[in-house]
């Protein structure tokens, strides 16, 4: 048989079980918002932003002569354990969750309370030596402690974000390198167009992703401004003189992140623009990461009756009744984890329209649509890197065949022959089936055999040059 504490709010006495380190508020919010699944202690990072916020707000107070040694000591000890990455168990809240985040920053409270408590010598629960409100929430509201633990969790979420990026770039480069010489029929609205290489195909990947790396950077500054000293909507009501700045460098210092005190409190407190940006980024690099799979299942379709100019790595059969299929399994699963962020994009911009006056009251809704499609799309492409780009390999011949097949090439013909002259001999390769070469060269005999070697060299047609006569 478990035993309890007795604990209570204004609405009334609960029965906490003993061991655990949350409080009645934490314990109410476990009862009320069973949404998700996913609770907080599934969000170390999170966790820990708490932990850096909650010890800022700490020394900031006892600087300002609001707490005293003691008491910040022992609340420091408790943001210190979780930081150290202990303790997360206790964080119990379902990520979804009414009141603002209110229910996450009380779960925080209770946890580093009774956490001073037992560092103080005394017992969970006797919040008269170490209160969750009265000190450990000192001088702050939820409204300015959790989104500013959510900007310095999203800091470091995006850093992670853009590293695995950048692995992501890099395994295109050196697939670009590889490949460099591998000629292939560059393609427009799924026609022949011209030729190019398998190399520059993928280098191309490579720089589009190491755009978006740019531009998750720029927009992760956003984020750096907090509201911390706001408290509940932005007039500093209960917060000494000079305490937000006070804690803000004790929150940069403490957690890494340089971050600094929004000039304007209430203007800060409200917004959530900084998140729609930075959602959008991500959708942004997410339609990339999905258009790139798709190309990877068109360019290795067939292999008898598609493009079949590149083989993924084969992981699974790929189907309960045709034997010996092959499916492209890494990039769909990457495809549907892009499809989830996608949405999940439109789930920031609702949160972030939906607030009203001082207050966005959404902002849970924001943090689980950034933080799962971080973490998804962070594994998705982890998937994609090890399980199918660096074991891609080219069907040289196939495609080399396919470009001097190619009516596409006929293009190369133009400064020579004319746009007229062209169009005829590709009306003609097209209805009759004929090469290119052989109705140039062998029949009109528009150009000599030295030319041709000349225009369609591989390297001219690797890196072509202006040839007009």
């Amino acid at each position: 048989m478990h035993t309890t504490r007795k604990e209570h709010d204004f609405l009334g006495e609960l029965d906490i079980p003993e061991d655990v380190y949350y409080g009645i508020q934490t314990f109410r919010a476990l009862e009320n918002f069973n949404i998700t699944g996913i609770q907080l202690s599934k969000q170390p990072t999170f966790i820990k932003a708490l932990g850096y916020v909650k010890k800022a707000a700490a020394l900031a107070n006892k600087d300002c002569g609001v707490l005293d040694e003691k008491t910040t000591k022992a609340i420091c000890y408790g943001c210190d354990q979780l930081i150290a990455g202990n303790y997360h168990e206790q964080f119990v809240t379902d990520l979804i969750q009414g009141g603002a985040g209110t229910s996450c920053n009380m779960n925080a409270n209770e946890v580093i309370a009774n956490l001073g408590l037992e560092f103080l010598g005394h017992k969970k629960g006797d919040y008269q030596f170490l209160h969750p409100n009265n000190h450990v929430n000192c001088s702050q509201s939820t409204n300015d402690a959790y989104p500013t633990a959510f900007r310095i969790a999203l800091y470091f979420k995006l850093n992670r974000y853009i590293e695995v990026l950048s692995l992501l770039e890099d395994a295109f480069r050196k697939k670009g390198k590889e490949f460099k010489k591998v000629l292939k029929m560059g393609r427009t609205q799924l026609q022949d167009a011209v030729p190019m290489t398998l190399g520059q195909e993928f280098h191309a990947y490579a720089t589009t992703i190491g755009e978006d790396i740019h531009r998750l950077r720029e927009a992760q500054h956003l984020i750096l401004e907090v509201n911390m000293g706001a408290t509940a909507i932005g007039t500093m009501v209960n917060a000494p003189k000079g305490y937000g700045e006070i804690c803000v460098k004790y929150l940069a210092k403490e957690s890494g992140v340089p971050v600094k005190l929004a000039p304007d409190l209430i203007e800060a407190t409200g917004d959530t623009g900084a998140y729609v940006q930075i959602m959008g980024t991500l959708k942004r690099s997410a339609i990339k990461i999905s258009k790139i799979c798709n190309d990877l299942r068109l360019l290795s379709s067939g292999p008898r009756t598609g493009f079949h100019e590149i083989n993924l790595p084969p992981r699974q059969p790929g189907s309960s009744i045709m034997p010996g299929k092959v499916n492209p399994v890494i990039p769909e699963v990457v495809n549907q984890t892009c499809f989830y962020v996608i949405g999940q994009d439109l789930t920031v911009t609702m949160a972030a329209e939906a607030g009203q006056l001082q207050l966005n009251v959404m902002e849970p809704v924001i943090a689980f649509a950034m933080f799962t499609s971080i973490q998804y799309l962070k594994n998705a492409i982890i998937t994609l890197i090890e399980k199918c780009i660096n074991g891609i390999t080219a069907n040289a011949d196939a495609t080399y065949n396919m470009v001097m097949n190619s009516i596409g090439i006929v293009t190369q013909l133009s400064p020579i022959l004319g746009y007229e002259e062209s169009s005829s001999v590709a009306g003609e390769a097209l209805k009759t089936g004929k090469s290119i070469h052989q109705i140039v060269v062998i029949e009109r005999k528009l150009i000599t055999q030295d030319k041709w070697d000349e225009i369609y060299s591989i390297e001219n047609l690797i890196n072509p040059k202006f040839i007009n006569s």
